[in-house]
């Protein structure tokens, strides 16, 4: 089983099935190429996205639907082919692909949700990317409400 190092919760082992490889990065994290999903106890629903080459690049997310039940999944037909995916219709939430928002933690200000940009992950496939919408129906910065717990002060 493969480890990874963390800055946060030290040397960690992972499942295989838990690791999702980002062929192109994220957005200004190009080189980093393999991420893991780290479900910390006690502090769900919130997970963290894991880079398995750099223990100090870690990203505090959500599960989509965590932040708006209603969330309509919008992905473009070029990240769907990426994703290994239908590109003619989008994927099918918590059965084909797991849907998240990276959380931004600001000091003294709320949290905010990038429900702009969702990291997609193909369950199947164990492939990644950020899907950037081609429209404006939400927001990179939606305000979470309430100040940051525990979570966003001692976790990634």
């Amino acid at each position: 089983m493969p480890s990874v190092e963390t800055k946060y919760f030290g040397t960690l082992p992972c499942a295989e099935e838990s690791v999702f490889d980002f062929p192109h990065g994220l957005p200004a994290f190009e080189d980093d190429k393999s991420f893991v999903l780290i479900e910390a106890p006690n502090q769900g629903p919130a997970l963290f996205l894991q880079s398995m080459a750099r223990a100090s690049l870690c990203f505090v997310a959500l599960p989509i639907l965590a932040v708006d039940e209603k969330y309509e999944l919008a992905i473009a037909p070029e990240d769907l082919e990426e994703l290994g995916l239908d590109m003619h219709r989008q994927p099918l939430l918590r059965e084909e692909v797991i849907v998240l928002t990276l959380i931004s933690l600001h000091d003294k200000l709320p949290a905010t949700a990038n429900l702009m940009a969702p990291v997609v992950l193909n369950m199947k496939t164990r492939r990644g990317l950020q899907a950037i919408r081609r429209d404006s129906k939400y927001s990179h910065a939606q305000p979470m409400g309430g100040e940051p717990g525990p979570v966003a002060e001692e976790a990634c």
